[in-house]
């Protein structure tokens, strides 16, 4: 009865006329970025953190979740339509979906990527509102010692489950918690890497390394790409499902859900790792496998329904743990702190409208995107015939201001242009941005857990080993580090052996 009056209270809030506007602002924020490529959820809520800071934390919250589940939705119009990703999480989505529209069945793939999404984020829904209250009574028990393995734990995975080589991605996330400390030491009042620069004192600015890392560094790079786009020769048809479709994309979509659910709560999975992994088992469970390849219904409601409960069950290690589990929860860490919020346990009992008008307003939310998807499908389409150099002018100056506004400081803008260059350059380089924006979050958290563990242990480190949850994260943490270093090791051993030989 409890869950059922605190969905209750949230549904409330999240139906508040400023909520609810800004929730739709969200919805189509994130439809419209994630139809447009190379632009993605994380450079658009990078940018958008200065607007937030004048609004209130629930209503911030709610437009920042709005634009990166919207955006799962808005990757598979352009993925079907197009043959072009607008999100990461759906370039599988091309493989199948592109040719049933080539095969005339463009509209039932889009109803069911948008039918499958509306599930699986109500599903992923019920399953934070269950699950965040009980893992939250869980965390009030873990100790210092168990919260600073927690959130190794969680860097070490972000750096194994992250894209190209696992040294890169931990040198990444060493970089990161580096810059995490830079600043006055709150202890001992000691400043620490500021190199005598006063600007620095404070730290370094989270919204600078956010939109410099994924905002200017992507304008950058896109302005790289030559823009090849070509629209669907062919109609979209009937957006109505034959009765073989649908049986055939239900147990997918089912499948997808699950799968999603799950990946989506692991540091450094989100919805890129669900839908790859629901499309690679569609492949070998489910009953039209032999069509893969040629325009299968599996292909597009496995992943797409994988993708956005993933998308939403990320929010339970951050709205119960404080630990963001990817790039964009790290954003939102950054959203809440700027608002004087702390993200962990506690969140429940102490900002009750932020938990629950934010679980409340995800329903809402893909209410609105199912509504949003498919009858505006054709302005979707022709968004995409805008040319990019037309855009990032504006996006440029809009970033510019609202770095500037956070504090007038014109330092602050200066800081987001070196991490816009060395943003670009780490993407030439292949070292992924996402660890190093983690890093930079947990850092200083564990700092202080580290702090608190030693205080309380006069010194001894035993006590990160003795205490049984937090021996179980690190040698959790310690056998997927192993387990992804070993074999690169053994290759480079081979590798020498045959050199020699």
């Amino acid at each position: 009865m409890d869950l059922l009056a605190n969905l209750a209270h949230g549904m409330g809030v999240a139906l508040s006329l400023n909520n609810l506007l800004f929730c739709l602002i969200g919805c189509l924020i994130g439809t419209a970025i994630g139809v447009l490529p190379g632009i993605g959820p994380v450079a658009t809520i990078s940018l958008l953190l200065p607007i937030t800071f004048g609004q209130p934390a629930t209503t911030a919250i709610i437009m920042l979740a709005g634009i990166y589940y919207g955006a799962q939705y808005g990757g598979s119009t352009t993925a079907i339509l197009l043959n072009l990703p607008g999100e990461v999480s759906s370039v599988v989505t091309t493989l199948e979906g592109y040719k049933m529209a080539r095969r005339g069945r463009a509209g039932a793939a889009l109803t069911i990527a948008a039918l499958g999404s509306f599930f699986a984020g109500t599903v992923s829904t019920v399953l934070v509102a269950a699950s965040g209250p009980l893992l939250t009574s869980v965390a009030l028990s873990f100790g210092p010692a168990d919260y600073f393995s927690l959130m190794l734990l969680g860097l070490i995975i972000a750096a194994v489950l992250a894209q190209g080589s696992v040294l890169k991605s931990v040198a990444m996330v060493t970089v990161g918690v580096a810059l995490g400390l830079v600043g006055t030491d709150v202890q001992t009042g000691q400043q620490r890497f500021t190199f005598g620069i006063p600007e620095l004192s404070d730290g370094v600015g989270f919204v600078s390394i956010a939109m410099g890392m994924f905002g200017i560094a992507e304008i950058i790079l896109n302005l790289e790409r030559p823009e090849s786009r070509s629209v669907l020769s062919s109609k979209v048809g009937s957006l109505m499902l034959t009765k073989e479709e649908f049986r055939r994309a239900v147990p997918s979509v089912i499948r997808g859900t699950a799968l999603g659910s799950v990946l989506g709560i692991l540091p450094g999975g989100g919805a890129a790792l669900a839908s790859f992994g629901s499309y690679m088992m569609e492949r070998k469970v489910s009953k039209g496998r032999h069509e893969f390849g040629t325009g299968a219904i599996e292909g597009v409601a496995g992943p797409e329904s994988a993708n956005n409960a993933a998308s939403q069950t990320s929010f339970i290690p951050l709205l119960t743990l404080g630990i963001p589990a990817n790039a964009v929860m790290a954003l939102m860490v950054g959203a809440l702190i700027i608002q004087g919020i702390q993200p962990g346990p506690r969140m429940v009992e102490a900002q009750p409208d932020l938990f629950w008008g934010l679980i409340a307003s995800m329903w809402v939310g893909n209410l609105m995107l199912l509504v949003i998807n498919l009858p505006m499908i054709g302005m979707w389409v022709k968004l995409l015939q805008v040319p990019y150099r037309y855009m990032y002018p504006s996006i440029l100056i809009f970033c510019a201001i609202g770095v500037y506004s956070l504090q007038n400081n014109v330092f602050d803008v200066y800081q987001t242009v070196i991490f816009g260059i060395f943003g670009y350059l780490c993407s030439k380089l292949r070292l992924e941005p996402a660890p190093m924006l983690i890093g930079f979050v947990l850092g200083p958290m564990m700092e202080e857990h580290l702090r608190r563990a030693m205080l309380l242990s006069r010194g001894d480190w035993m006590v990160f080993v003795e205490r049984p949850i937090s021996a179980t994260m690190l040698a959790i943490g310690f056998v997927a580090l192993a387990a992804m270093l070993l074999p690169s090791i053994s290759r480079k051993k081979d590798a020498a052996i045959q050199e020699g030989g």
